[in-house]
């Protein structure tokens, strides 16, 4: 029989925080007091996967075997403090890898019942949102948030600390998704967003017309597969020497268009409802020509621009932190049922 949780009042018992994130490839710890971030450690398995051109699941939950304990360890070491003056465990509980999120789930539960502490799962997308309720310079609610990162392209109403509505998300493909696949065609490597934007730099971004999805539509939904495709044809056009040669031009146009169509929605969303503050999360909104673009628009619109600093835009353990703050923690023993899940 399944136990039945104990909620506790946030508010009265949880002020430190420890949190942890394995989603997908970065195993995280952070620790919380507050919305201040005591400390954030991230050991990446980029270099690890870059060799199969993409996150190999098995590989990921494997190695966050190996490092969830370090990672932890200097979490609290960081953050001058020890298990003893933590208030509550918070983890990613949901969506992502399930292998590696079942390893941040069960390594917090082994901590909470063996320190009697409260556990609070999180979900990752809240994560993502509530990065914006961070110091320095918090943005409270309500808000506009685009979250844009591998798995995961949407807009989110956000009119409070716990939740947020979807109004428009990726129809197939995530930004960061689309972003990989470009980089793997061109033979830049993994992970693809950073790859593309350093060759970016010297390229040209109107030199291939690649198409701006879902522009002329009253939606507010993205679509990336067809822009992938375009990106195909247009290397099979020109082979691969001249491929080779017009890289960096390949790379902007794609850049371009990718960021063409994230503002476009992001502009009908604010002209629709009328927003007046907008937040950036997601590993794509660490992205230099996003951030950019949406500094101009929000410049344009008189609208309030919070953008989260690039190391809390990929995935890290603060964030799942300042979810939790606004989320209810469980007692003792209702959380020891507690799984993960993949959507």
């Amino acid at each position: 029989m399944a136990r039945r949780a104990r909620v506790l009042d946030l508010g009265r018992c949880v002020t430190r925080i420890l949190a942890i994130e394995t989603s997908c490839d970065d195993t995280c710890a952070a620790v919380l007091d507050g919305p201040t971030v005591l400390s954030n450690v991230v050991s990446s398995q980029a270099r690890l996967h870059a060799r199969y051109g993409g996150i190999v699941p098995e590989v990921a939950s494997r190695k966050h075997l190996e490092l969830i304990n370090p990672v932890l360890e200097s979490a609290l070491e960081d953050a001058g403090s020890d298990l003893g003056e933590i208030d509550a465990i918070a983890v990613t509980a949901k969506p992502g890898l399930i292998g590696a999120l079942l390893v941040g789930v069960n390594t917090a539960k082994s901590l909470a019942a063996a320190t009697g502490k409260p556990l609070i799962p999180v979900d990752h997308l809240h994560g993502h949102v509530a990065a914006a309720f961070l110091e320095p310079d918090p943005l409270e609610p309500p808000f506009l948030a685009l979250i844009a990162s591998g798995g995961h392209t949407l807009l989110a109403e956000v009119h409070d600390h716990r939740t947020f509505a979807v109004a428009g998300q990726t129809l197939d493909d995530a930004a960061g998704e689309a972003l990989d696949k470009a980089a793997r065609l061109l033979g830049l490597g993994f992970p693809g967003g950073p790859a593309i934007q350093r060759e970016a730099e010297s390229g040209d971004p109107e030199a291939f017309p690649l198409p701006i999805a879902m522009s002329h539509d009253g939606s507010l939904d993205f679509s990336f597969s067809g822009l992938k495709t375009a990106l195909v044809y247009a290397v099979r056009d020109l082979g691969a020497e001249a491929t080779a040669e017009r890289r960096a031009d390949l790379a902007a146009s794609f850049q371009s268009a990718v960021v063409g169509q994230l503002v476009a929605k992001l502009r009908r969303a604010i002209e629709t409802a009328g927003w007046e503050a907008v937040a950036l999360g997601g590993g794509v909104a660490a992205n230099a020509l996003l951030r950019e673009r949406t500094a101009e628009l929000c410049a344009e619109r008189g609208v309030r621009l919070k953008l989260v600093s690039p190391e809390l835009c990929t995935d890290n353990a603060a964030m799942i932190g300042s979810a939790a703050r606004h989320s209810e923690p469980i007692a003792y023993p209702g959380y020891l049922d507690l799984d993960a899940a993949a959507r």
